[in-house]
């Protein structure tokens, strides 16, 4: 089960932090993600990271202002966002695909968490 925390309402131009806590799940060599879904339009990915070598990407849109890490102690992901725009407005969900490879295919991961909204203004 995932299970993200940390939205909310924010200004442009601030700060938020999500987290994404596995339990139940242990994950190892597995990528974790961020997508985030606007009203009316499709799931994209935000940012993934590798867990087992910490490899991340993200997407072209928020790379300079987004910063995915990972508490493997805790089994967190988190996902750091930073001078937000208001079309950064979205439900966001953290999916975990296990068996290592990354994709930026939303189709791709297997697992989901129920999502955390955040709002721009």
């Amino acid at each position: 089960q995932l299970v993200e925390s940390g939205g909310g309402s924010e200004q442009a131009g601030g700060s938020l932090r999500l987290s994404c806590a596995a339990s139940g799940y242990t994950y190892s060599s597995d990528c974790l993600g961020w997508f985030r879904q606007a009203p009316g339009k499709g799931r994209e990915l935000a940012a993934q990271i590798y867990s087992a070598g910490g490899r991340t990407d993200a997407a072209d849109s928020v790379r300079d202002r987004f910063i995915i890490s990972q508490d493997n102690a805790k089994n967190t992901v988190y996902l750091q966002m930073n001078r937000l725009k208001p079309e950064g407005t979205a439900m966001y969900y953290c999916a975990l695909r296990r068996g290592g490879t990354c994709y930026r295919d939303a189709t791709k991961y297997d697992f989901w968490g129920q999502g955390t909204q955040v709002t721009v203004s």
